[in-house]
Order: C-alpha cells, then structure tokens, then sequence
C-alpha cells in the first residue's frame, strides 16, 4: 500500500499537480502571486524592472470558476513556468477592503475598485501594457482582458499571445485568430 501510494504522489510531481492552498482571505495562492502594496505604478515598475508583465488577477472566496483554474490549468507545468517566468502577478479580492492604488491615482478598496473597472467575474486576468499614461486607469491600461475559467489551451494561448505582444502585430492576426491557429497546431481540435 505504502509503494502505491509513493508512486502516486511521484506521478503527481511529475505532472507538476499541485494542490491549491487557500489563504486567510479564502482566495487561492500561488508561488507566482506577488505580495505588493497594491500600488500598480509601483507593481508596474518592479514588473518592467523583471523583463515581465503586469497581470492583475481578480479571485473570489468560494468561487468554482477560480478553483477549476487553480485546480485543473494553472498547475499543468507548462502554464505554471510560463506564468512564473513572464509574468508579475497581483491578487485582488473582489470583495477585499485592501487598499488598492490604480494608475490614475486613486486609492479604493479592493471591492470599489472592481466596482471602478467593472470588474464582474471571478476569475478576471487583466493584462497591463508595460507602459501606462499617466492619469488613466487599469482597465484603460490593459491590452486585454479574459473574464472566467477556460481551458488549459486557451489559457496558455492568452498568456503567449500578450508576453509576445501579438496585439502590436499588424497582420490581422487578434486573439481568437491567434488562438485557432493554435489549435489547428496542437492537431488534436482540442482548446487544451
């Protein structure tokens, strides 16, 4: 029984499934999720400063969408790498009262800012563009948005598409053209 068990846990490492802790918050943590002050000029800063991109993740306590994420697709070790080594990551809480600064200037709860941006699903991945004008807010600043859980495929194919700043390219290519060729690559019709 103990051989069986032991080489369970080895197949799981080896596939790099790891389980999602909670926080005091409720919300699930990552080992890529950075612990800032939540002023996004200075995240923004300290990400550029690191070669990476500024994602602000939006979660929720009891949310299923953002446990499917942690749970099935940020595991899979090809996103969790490519999160870790492209990525800055900041954690709001749709319904925290941590004070989160916006690029604008303004300083609100975690939960007046998503009423702020409109923020209305759990999970939401808001992607900064590595320069923000002054005086416009996060949701002015993102180069894209993806509102809920998807697939480990589409996923991956979000995160690629904005670190390689496809958006800037002009071949006609946005995200869900950019995201079907992916597919038809994969050759299996699969979005994972």
């Amino acid at each position: 029984m103990t051989r069986i068990l032991l080489t369970l846990a080895a197949g799981l490492l080896a596939f790099g499934v790891q389980a999602a802790e909670l926080g005091d918050d409720g919300l699930h943590k990552t080992d890529w999720m950075r612990d800032t002050f939540k002023d996004l000029s200075e995240d923004l800063e300290e990400a550029n400063g690191e070669g990476k991109r500024l994602l602000i993740m939006f979660e929720q306590r009891g949310c299923v969408y953002c446990t499917k994420m942690h749970e099935d697709v940020f595991p899979a070790e090809n996103i969790s790498s490519y999160i870790d080594e492209n990525y800055f990551v900041v954690q709001l809480n749709l319904h925290g009262d941590v004070e989160v600064t916006d690029f604008d200037g303004e300083t609100l709860s975690e939960k007046d800012m998503a009423r702020k941006w409109g923020i209305l699903f759990t999970p939401t991945m808001m992607f900064i563009d590595d320069e923000v004008s002054e005086g416009v807010t996060a949701p002015e600043a993102a180069v894209a948005t993806m509102p809920g859980a998807f697939g480990k495929g589409t996923t991956l194919d979000m995160l690629t598409w904005v670190a390689e700043k496809r958006y800037e390219l002009d071949n006609g290519e946005d995200f869900q053209r950019y995201h079907a060729r992916m597919i038809q690559e994969r050759n299996n019709g699969s979005t994972d």
